[in-house]
């Protein structure tokens, strides 16, 4: 993480105020949420995103079978309410600065529809692999769009000296995790972030737990990770293999003999929570091996701060697993975390295909899809719903980024491929 927080350019624009030369540019803030504005970007958002199929099967208790076919869906998928209010603002934002030029950090959420939707309004990325323009180009006029991830404390220290207005669609669970950070930070306890080094939400949340700079914080993913930490907290170890180890996830000036007496567990906010709430099991028994019951109470803290959105999308998922299925199709952005977990739980039980879109099956037997193992989309050829005289069960999910189109889509596909036209799934 050090390359992320240290570089020449980020510490330039990151000084105190008072060591810069050039006054800062105050802006006026706008409110992009205005009455007259959101009445047209709702019906703009529900005319994009919108389906009326989904709201009938869900209205008929999440299942419609027509002939030998039943499509079943989870009580609880797709948008939540942070991800809209972030497409909200979005929109909003084009409306509000019709003349002005906008870009987006990144991605607005981890759904390739909804950005592209976004391009095609003319709101641009800065920063990231797809970028227009860079952070150092920016004017006083632009506006930026900062994504319901969040961003890091250096990019907002940019956006603040180069005066740009700013539409901030941080997700209120993500802040709510950023608090629990800046906590730790303020009484000395080295912040472990179960997350994905490289993702957005963990890069700005690892930002904030440096708190004055004081702060620091280690990332670990896996159980094997954590186990490692513990096996370091119980016993010490060779300090320079665990900092080879988690070259990554650290933060500046890091040191494992020093900075893990003090510890507090955050996560980023879509990992799944079985595995964050064992991880902090397994650090707190490590931190009581160590230290015994009494001290072990001023040495470790923890706090849930998974969010609700994507625990619920996890509940139903196992609920719908319970229930008869032959395949599970989980549809959603390939680089989405949430997304993902619920594939996961998914192909435990039963054969499940990460698909982006309707387009992803293919035929009857050949689904395009993304496999977690090797990282890339594949090609899978199965029987498991490919006998169209056969009965077969079909469950569908989605990550809280997936739009309702989508999942439509997918539902007519299924249908399609059975024979079974459009206009008959309409009228059932």
């Amino acid at each position: 993480m050090a390359r992320r927080t240290d570089s020449t350019y980020y510490n330039r624009l990151a000084m105190p105020e008072s060591a810069t030369t050039e006054p800062k540019t105050k802006k006026k803030r706008v409110n992009v949420r205005r009455p007259d504005v959101m009445e047209k970007v709702q019906a703009e958002v529900e005319n994009h995103y919108r389906s009326s199929i989904v709201e009938k099967v869900r209205a008929r208790g999440g299942h419609l079978t027509i002939g030998n076919t039943t499509i079943r869906l989870a009580q609880q998928f797709g948008f939540c309410y942070g991800v809209e209010r972030a497409i909200d603002l979005a929109y909003a934002a084009r409306r509000v600065f019709k003349d002005r030029n906008i870009y987006l950090i990144g991605e607005i959420i981890h759904n390739p529809e909804v950005n592209r939707h976004l391009r095609d309004m003319n709101i641009k990325n800065v920063t990231g692999k797809n970028a227009d323009i860079e952070l150092e180009d920016l004017q006083e006029d632009d506006v930026v769009i900062v994504p319901a991830f969040g961003a890091e404390t250096a990019i907002m220290d940019v956006l603040k000296e180069k005066g740009c207005d700013v539409v901030d669609t941080t997700c209120g669970d993500v802040m709510r995790v950023w608090r629990r950070v800046k906590h730790n930070a303020k009484h000395g306890s080295t912040s472990i972030i179960h997350g994905k080094a490289q993702h957005e939400e963990t890069l700005a949340t690892a930002s904030r737990a440096m708190g004055d700079g004081s702060g620091h914080f280690l990332i670990v993913l896996t159980l094997d990770d954590v186990d490692f930490v513990c096996d370091y907290i119980r016993n010490g170890g060779d300090r320079q293999a665990f900092l080879d180890r988690f070259e990554e996830g650290y933060s500046e000036g890091f040191d494992p003999d020093l900075h893990l007496k003090r510890i507090g567990v955050a996560n980023q906010t879509t990992m799944l929570k079985g595995e964050t709430e064992e991880i902090q099991r397994r650090l707190q028994r490590a931190v009581l091996d160590r230290d015994g019951e009494e001290v072990a109470k001023e040495n470790f803290n923890s706090f849930d701060t998974i969010c609700g959105a994507t625990q619920e999308r996890q509940d139903a998922l196992y609920e719908m697993l319970g229930k008869k299925m032959d395949v599970l199709l989980v549809v959603g952005g390939y680089n989405s975390s949430n997304t993902t977990h619920l594939v996961e739980i998914g192909e435990k039980e039963v054969p499940s295909f990460f698909i982006g879109n309707a387009e992803c099956l293919e035929s009857l037997g050949e689904i395009v899809h993304f496999d977690l193992e090797r990282k890339e989309e594949v090609k899978s050829y199965t029987t498991s719903f490919s006998n169209p005289d056969e009965p077969v069960v079909v469950g569908i999910t989605a990550g809280a980024s997936c739009p309702n189109n989508l999942i439509e889509e997918t539902i007519l596909r299924v249908f399609a491929l059975r024979g079974i036209d459009s206009d008959e799934v309409r009228a059932s």
